[in-house]
């Protein structure tokens, strides 16, 4: 919560802390808003009125819910980003080929955020979308930028997110973790063994500059599909190209 960190505008990192409840919480009343903060009615109002005037939220009935203006900045941020501006049509053509779920992820503030994703004509349903934020460590994605972060910030990184679990599969073990890491650069490309989402692998590769990583890219499918040569050879090496393919593109784009 941006209110814990003893900000200069107390009442700024209120209203963004109540924008990102109503977003975590997938809509919400102000009763219900009110006692997650644990604040008067009143208070919690004024925030709420504030960003609906604004369009940052709307209400449905008695239900807050987060305003599509968010994604008026979001996806202005995105599109001035090197890495989707040369990555988007080397992605496209990775769904194509693989038919699976194609991803692309960065980095920011300790965070993995889905900068990118798409559909293959095989792919199935998942919760992940563009500008969904997630632990690195439970992702395929995550773990291969961790793996090429210096040991420093890779510590500070994992010092203050932790490993909590979001699949019984989930590394939480900080020596597990390390090992997993030093295989992933070993061979080059990470996996994820059902360990965001049950029934789901994925493989990805980091993306890395002069400057060092910049961020992932991934196929996700379903493990009746990812298994066997296809996910031990096949998709590894379209993962591992797609990666090689944006890199030299980022370095003379």
């Amino acid at each position: 919560m941006y209110a814990d960190e003893d900000p200069p505008i107390k009442s700024t990192a209120m209203s963004l802390d109540v924008a990102e409840t109503v977003h975590e919480l997938d809509g919400a009343t102000l009763p219900e808003i009110a006692e997650h903060f644990d604040k008067p009615r009143s208070t919690v109002h004024d925030h709420l009125k504030t960003l609906t005037d604004a369009g940052y939220l709307v209400k449905d009935g008695r239900t807050f819910r987060v305003g599509i203006k968010f994604l008026n900045l979001g996806g202005y941020a995105r599109s001035r980003k090197k890495l989707f501006q040369v990555a988007e049509s080397e992605l496209r053509q990775l769904a194509t080929d693989t038919g699976e779920h194609a991803n692309l992820m960065t980095e920011e503030d300790g965070r993995g955020i889905f900068l990118y994703k798409l559909k293959g004509t095989q792919s199935v349903q998942l919760d992940t979308y563009e500008g969904m934020v997630v632990d690195l460590h439970t992702t395929a994605m995550g773990k291969a930028i961790l793996a090429e972060y210096p040991e420093s910030k890779r510590d500070a990184i994992l010092d203050d997110q932790g490993l909590d679990p979001v699949t019984e599969n989930t590394i939480t073990d900080r020596e597990e973790l390390e090992a997993e890491l030093e295989e992933i650069r070993e061979r080059g490309y990470a996996i994820d063994n059902e360990e965001r989402v049950e029934g789901v692998r994925c493989i990805a590769a980091p993306i890395t500059t002069a400057d060092g990583v910049v961020g992932a890219v991934s196929v996700s499918g379903p493990k009746s599909r990812m298994n066997g040569e296809r996910f031990e050879e096949t998709i590894p090496s379209e993962v591992l190209s797609t990666a090689n393919i944006v890199e030299v593109n980022l370095q003379y784009s």
